[in-house]
């Protein structure tokens, strides 16, 4: 059997470590600042924090909180009022990829995390405008299979 992903990186706790910097790295940078006042025309910042840790310990193959409260785990549902940009993407994914450096975590399994953040957060980008197409029913497929390859 293949150890899940959430626990290869060292469980709920450092899931928890990870998006607690990557949101630390997000307030306190300029690249973050863009998603912060996204999240600031929602449910804000602790909100975030608090459904990120939610959704990727599902998205993981950990517990499935982020399901069990939503009845689903769609991220282009959860992000269609949102209007994201491809900067927008790029500048979450810089700050990811900061977050897990500065957690010293690599490895072959976080590699593969990276390339499935990169898609998601281009799947994300919903105007129309930067990606010439209208992208909505699309993400229940892809989040199935995305999740797969994490698992």
């Amino acid at each position: 059997m293949v150890e899940k992903l959430i626990d290869q990186i060292g469980g709920e706790t450092v899931l928890r470590a990870i998006v607690e910097r990557f949101y630390d790295i997000v307030e306190g940078t300029e690249t973050g600042a863009q998603i912060v006042k996204l999240h600031n025309r929602g449910h804000g910042m602790s909100h975030a924090r608090i459904e990120q840790f939610n959704f990727l310990s599902g998205f993981m193959g950990g517990r499935n909180y982020y399901l069990e409260k939503y009845g689903h785990m769609d991220v282009k549902v959860m992000h269609e009022h949102v209007p994201i940009t491809q900067q927008d993407a790029e500048n979450w994914l810089s700050c990811m990829d900061q977050a897990l450096a500065e957690l010293q975590l690599s490895g072959a399994h976080m590699e593969r995390l990276r390339r499935v953040f990169r898609r998601v957060a281009l799947v994300l980008i919903n105007s129309s405008a930067e990606r010439g197409e209208n992208l909505s029913g699309k993400a229940g497929a892809r989040h199935t299979r995305q999740t797969k390859e994490l698992n």
